[in-house]
């Protein structure tokens, strides 16, 4: 719920990632606080919504988590298109798919909107394995970084808490009220009604 003063911002947020990353059940871990063993695979991709408030602002995300599975690929531009944020979801126990990460980050910075606020996830860090470059990654391409378990929620809902926190920063305040110039008002009132009577 929105906090009375504070400015509201609707943000569409797409996750991309290969299949089996984590994508889905990071969603539902930070919008209904599920975690399931056997999630099933996405098809094409599914739509979630929640409202996170920061001292800055409230933000409605708008979720789109997209499918991994290579089939889908070509549809993954048609979720980013027009996207405020995205998450970049790797497993970080199998190098591909921090591989295929990076394939992400360059077509977003390729082909989504230049303000996109970008993250690198390295999700499953209940697993221990050895670790992928991810945090240089991040820092080199200007993205956070943040490796996260939906299986035991670990800095799940930081994750996107911190997203939240640069919309709101980059995003700036609307102007409360309007501006009027009362010379150019009278002004265009006068051409307005320059032959009547």
């Amino acid at each position: 719920m929105a906090r009375p003063g504070t400015r509201i911002i609707q943000a569409k947020l797409v996750l991309v990632g290969d299949m089996g990353t984590g994508k889905t059940s990071l969603v539902l871990r930070f919008v209904k606080g599920q975690f399931f063993h056997h999630q099933e695979a996405t098809i094409g991709a599914a739509f979630f919504t929640q409202i996170l408030s920061v001292s800055e602002a409230t933000v409605k995300f708008d979720i789109w988590d997209t499918a991994g599975q290579e089939r889908y690929h070509s549809l993954a531009p048609m979720y980013y298109r027009g996207a405020a944020a995205a998450i970049v979801v790797y497993d970080i126990s199998t190098m591909d798919t921090f591989a295929r990460a990076k394939k992400w980050v360059q077509e977003l910075q390729k082909q989504g909107n230049p303000k996109l606020v970008m993250a690198l996830v390295g999700n499953k860090s209940d697993l221990d394995s050895k670790r992928e470059e991810g945090e240089e990654f991040a820092q080199e391409n200007g993205m956070l970084f943040m490796e996260t378990s939906a299986k035991t929620a670990e800095n799940v809902n930081e994750l996107f808490y911190e997203i939240a926190k640069k919309l709101a920063t980059a995003s700036p305040p609307n102007p409360s009220g309007v501006t009027l110039n009362h010379e150019e008002t009278q002004e265009r009132r006068g051409k307005l009604f320059c032959c009547i009577g």
